[in-house]
């Protein structure tokens, strides 16, 4: 899926195997939640896609990433920031040892809270669409990524720098991310944020010149986003009580369909997890009572029955809820789901047609037209996974607006199929050995990147 989680997975470990979307269900686990977020969940993740040879087991650096890439050298690292042992790193040192350099930081940090301040007073004057209620709550989450956790990246990767003493670092810069998603991508928030970006990598460039030894850089993107107004925006109701509205009333139904507040930068991620934790537990009850789960990740969303401990068919589908498949499929916000047949195997179903994806047939209107070449492949290697849910709900896609339909309340989203959310970019050196042949799966990325590295250590 093209999202953070699973493109990260691929490009600091080589595995993103089972990564199905943000967040899913595994039934065979006791209806257990994983999702690519929070303490305790990104942790086991990593040990699970993890084989000791991560793109920075060797004299590595990781900055602000889901994973470590197998090195111990971390700040705001999620799968190893309760190692409180790692919490002390000497790359600190080159943001603290000059007093105003952090002082820069903090008036920079209140600039952009006024920034946001004043732009959703603005938005909400111009009545801007389309828009989502962002809140007090986003407003120190926007500073801290986009200001705080860039000039802190910023820094620590310049004193590693200065000092030479590491082969090789990956660092995120969020900001841009999460003001795409909540701004829009075509708004002026975000190409505000793209040149603070751009001027980091300035900063980069400019300090290389001064160092004991020549680093080369990769600039690249781990997804894109797509924008949209979101289905609750459209429909008028969530997609959760769409879902409700096909089946048995007494049917228990849990949703989660809201990854905002789990993006894993934070202005305070102790305190933050703590409640997470405290909420974890909470939906842990909820989850082992529910027959229904419905996730969102982006314009993707998962149907689980967990009353089965397997994934049922298409046939069984129809079969126990007869109305659900052909709502969904209706629904115009829909542009096709994905099941598995027990007799034709896996299955892309949209309104005026159906495509067997394993035989290459199409038949009436292919569902699949505009989501981009390589949509087959991903689906199948998707429908794969051992957690796959019963049906994955993939959004509309409008090529004309280039506009999605994202399932939780964001402007800009990425975790589906549909526009730029799954067109990532790389800038590499032109020296580098690079096949001309496409570059399909963030786990080819780490090859790549594995590859060159090598060959610069010779």
């Amino acid at each position: 899926s093209s999202q953070t989680g699973a493109s990260q997975a691929g490009i600091l470990h080589g595995n993103n195997e089972g990564i199905v979307a943000f967040r899913w269900i595994e039934k065979s686990n006791g209806n257990q939640m994983m999702q690519c977020s929070g303490i305790t969940k990104v942790p086991e993740l990593e040990q699970r896609i993890s084989d000791g040879n991560g793109l920075l087991v060797d004299n590595g650096a990781s900055r602000s990433n889901l994973f470590s890439g197998d090195t111990d050298n971390v700040i705001f690292t999620f799968s190893k920031i309760m190692d409180f042992k790692k919490l002390y790193n000497k790359a600190w040192y080159s943001v603290f040892s000059n007093p105003s350099n952090f002082a820069r930081i903090i008036a920079l940090f209140l600039a952009d809270i006024i920034r946001e301040i004043w732009s959703q007073i603005t938005h909400s004057i111009r009545n801007v669409r389309p828009r989502i209620k962002r809140g007090i709550v986003y407003i120190p989450t926007r500073a801290a990524t986009n200001v705080f956790m860039r000039e802190i990246n910023t820094s620590t990767l310049i004193g590693d720098m200065m000092v030479g003493d590491i082969d090789v670092a990956y660092s995120t810069y969020l900001g841009y991310d999460e003001i795409a998603h909540h701004s829009g991508v075509r708004d002026s928030d975000a190409w505000i944020a793209l040149r603070a970006m751009d001027q980091q990598i300035k900063h980069l460039t400019d300090a290389n010149k001064y160092c004991p030894r020549d680093y080369q850089f990769v600039i690249q993107s781990d997804h894109g986003q797509t924008n949209g107004a979101t289905f609750t925006q459209r429909y008028g109701e969530t997609f959760e009580d769409f879902v409700k509205s096909l089946l048995p009333e007494d049917m228990t139904v849990f949703a989660k369909l809201n990854s905002n507040e789990d993006h894993f930068a934070g202005t305070s991620p102790f305190s933050r997890e703590k409640k997470k934790i405290k909420k974890e537990k909470e939906e842990e009850k909820e989850l082992n009572d529910s027959e229904v789960i419905v996730l969102a990740s982006g314009n993707l969303a998962m149907i689980y029955l967990t009353q089965w401990s397997q994934r049922l068919t298409y046939e069984e589908l129809n079969n126990y809820f007869p109305e659900l498949i052909p709502g969904i499929i209706n629904n115009e916000y829909v542009g096709f789901i994905l099941v598995k047949s027990q007799e034709h195997g896996d299955l892309a179903i949209g309104k005026n047609g159906t495509y067997y994806l394993d035989n290459g047939e199409i038949e009436g209107e292919n569902p699949l037209e505009g989501f981009g070449d390589n949509i087959v492949r991903h689906l199948k290697r998707t429908s794969s996974f051992e957690h796959t849910p019963d049906i994955l709900v993939n959004s509309f896609y409008d090529e004309k607006a280039d506009e999605v339909c994202a399932f939780e309340e964001l402007v800009g989203s990425h975790g589906g199929a549909g526009g730029d959310q799954s067109k990532p970019f790389i800038l590499y050196p032109s020296s580098w050995n690079v096949s001309d042949d496409e570059i399909i799966g963030a786990e080819n990325i780490y090859k790549l990147l594995k590859e060159n590295l090598a060959e610069l250590k010779k």
